[in-house]
C-alpha cells in the first residue's frame, strides 16, 4: 500500500512537472479588455443610435443586429477564432459567441450540401442552448401564469 501512495506521488510530481503552467492572471486580463472592448463597441453604437433620435428598444435592436452580423462576419473570415484565442471567455459574451457557435459549424460542413450539412449541423453548439432556454422560458412562464391566474380571472 505504501509502494502505490509513492508511485501515485510521483506520479502526481511527473505529471505536475511536465503540464504546462496556466498564465492564469494574463488570460483574465485578456478577458476582461477584450470582452469590455466588445462591450464598449456596443455601447458606442447604442449612443449613436439614441444621438441619432431613435428610442431605447429599437436602439438596442440595432446594437444586438449589428454585433451578431459583425462575429458572424468575423467567424467567416477565421478572424473570431483568432480573437478567442487571446480573449478566452472574453469573447464568448452571449451575442458574439452565440453568433460564432452558429456560423461556424455551418462553414465547416458547408461541404456536405446545404441541407444535410449547413442545415443540419448548424445548430450542433447552439441548439441545446436554444432548447433548454426555451423549455426554461416555458416553464418559468407556466409557474408565473399558474400564481397570476388568479389576478388574469378577476
Amino acid at each position: 500500500m505504501d509502494n502505490m501512495m509513492e508511485t501515485a506521488k510521483e506520479y502526481q510530481e511527473y505529471v505536475n512537472q511536465k503540464s504546462p503552467n496556466s498564465p492564469i492572471w494574463k488570460n483574465c486580463f485578456n478577458a476582461f479588455w477584450i470582452g469590455g472592448l466588445i462591450c464598449s463597441i456596443g455601447q458606442i453604437i447604442f449612443s449613436f443610435c439614441l444621438y441619432k433620435g431613435l428610442d431605447e428598444t429599437t436602439s438596442g435592436t440595432i446594437v444586438s443586429i449589428t454585433l451578431i452580423a459583425l462575429s458572424a462576419f468575423l467567424t467567416a473570415l477565421n478572424w473570431f477564432n483568432k480573437i478567442g484565442k487571446i480573449a478566452g471567455a472574453g469573447s464568448l459574451i452571449p451575442i458574439t459567441g452565440f453568433a460564432n457557435s452558429i456560423v461556424a459549424p455551418a462553414m465547416e460542413y458547408k461541404s456536405e450540401g446545404y441541407v444535410m450539412g449547413v442545415g443540419a449541423k448548424m445548430f450542433t453548439v447552439a441548439g441545446p442552448v436554444l432548447v433548454y432556454g426555451i423549455s426554461s422560458g416555458i416553464i418559468v412562464g407556466l409557474i408565473y401564469f399558474l400564481f397570476n391566474a388568479q389576478a388574469v380571472l378577476v
